[in-house]
């Protein structure tokens, strides 16, 4: 995956989470978090569908790395690419 495929990827999953949320308005480095107004339960349920989506594993230790938009594309990223699934 392109880290454009990934970034899409995140703010359909994003949007799934909070249909209000405005996949426009976020910066790479913003808060998805404070942007979107998720919840604890809203990111974890965030974690899970990026497992679901992309087989990637994100251990709770790794939570913070997923905070920023750019943060995530990279570790999306990074990890599909150490999995051999990065195409």
């Amino acid at each position: 995956m392109t880290n454009d495929e990934i970034r899409s990827l995140l703010l359909q999953l994003i949007c799934d989470i909070a249909p209000e949320a405005d996949p426009t308005s976020i910066a790479e480095d913003e808060d998805i978090r404070e942007a979107f107004d998720l919840d604890s339960m809203d990111f974890a349920n965030l974690v899970v569908a990026i497992h679901k989506r992309t087989g990637v594993s994100i251990p709770e230790l790794d939570y913070r790395k997923l905070f920023t938009l750019g943060g995530a594309i990279t570790y999306v990223g990074e990890a599909l690419a150490q999995s051999g699934s990065g195409g």
